[in-house]
């Protein structure tokens, strides 16, 4: 499965199930599927909603801050990889 890095885990809230996202690269999209990846993280699942400064946004490119509900535990420093087929 094709796919490109997009951006890094930045911190986790456990309690709402929220990964923040530092995008490195490229652009991701509400609607778009995802790949993180870490020590302990691998699973894939398509972005339903995310956030900038407490506002939805549908997409987001390099240098922004997003949040995006994750459906399991993830680290900082995981990668997030957008799949691209």
């Amino acid at each position: 499965m094709p796919e490109e890095e997009v951006g890094r885990i930045s911190d986790y809230f456990k309690k709402v199930g929220v990964a923040a996202i530092e995008m490195t690269k490229g652009s991701l999209s509400v609607g778009d599927t995802i790949h993180i990846k870490g020590h302990t993280s691998d699973f894939t699942q398509t972005v339903d909603s995310m956030q900038a400064e407490h506002l939805s946004v549908t997409t987001a490119k390099a240098g922004d801050s997003i949040g995006i509900k994750v459906k399991d535990a993830v680290r900082d420093s995981d990668i997030v990889y957008k799949v691209t087929a």
